[in-house]
């Protein structure tokens, strides 16, 4: 059986716990989604053409992994992407509660749908996008959380904002 699973997030940047989890997904799954929430009430650092082009050059050495965007409710993508497995990362305690409300959620509408919660390596288990974020945000450099690609956005974003 062809096994494709939908990894949802805002991806505002995509770090390389993200890159981790999306690499062994790769190596599990037969067909990869990495979904890019539109996310505009979380006030994104980039774009969503932006953050889907970031990760489509992230990910181009993985040809079974795609990147799409989307601002729908991730059950109507996933119907429309006829997947129904969601993959979510979970490195702390509290992210697990949170996942597991939403899992509880997205069965009650989805009722066929697995989700498969992965932990990220132990050297990405703090790297979170809302530090990349801060980091940039007060001209740091985020550089070693983060690919050279995602970096050279962030310096670039950066200097538009001074």
């Amino acid at each position: 059986m062809h096994q494709k699973v939908v990894f949802p997030g805002t991806f505002d940047p995509l770090t390389s716990g993200h890159l981790d989890l999306i690499n062994r997904a790769s190596s599990l799954f037969d067909e990869v989604i990495l979904a890019v929430a539109a996310s505009p009430g979380k006030r994104p650092l980039f774009t969503l053409d932006e953050r889907i082009a970031l990760a489509k050059e992230c990910c181009q050495d993985l040809p079974n992994v795609s990147v799409t965007g989307f601002s729908s409710l991730l059950i109507d993508f996933m119907k429309v992407q006829q997947a129904t497995v969601l993959l979510r990362g979970i490195r702390t305690g509290s992210d697990f509660e949170y996942e597991s409300q939403l899992a509880a959620m997205y069965r009650r509408m989805m009722p066929e749908m697995e989700i498969v919660f992965l932990p990220p390596a132990e050297q990405y288990a703090f790297v979170s996008s809302t530090l990349v974020r801060e980091i940039a945000l007060h001209g740091g450099d985020a550089g070693q959380f983060v690919t050279p690609n995602v970096a050279d956005a962030i310096k670039a974003k950066q200097i538009q904002h001074r």
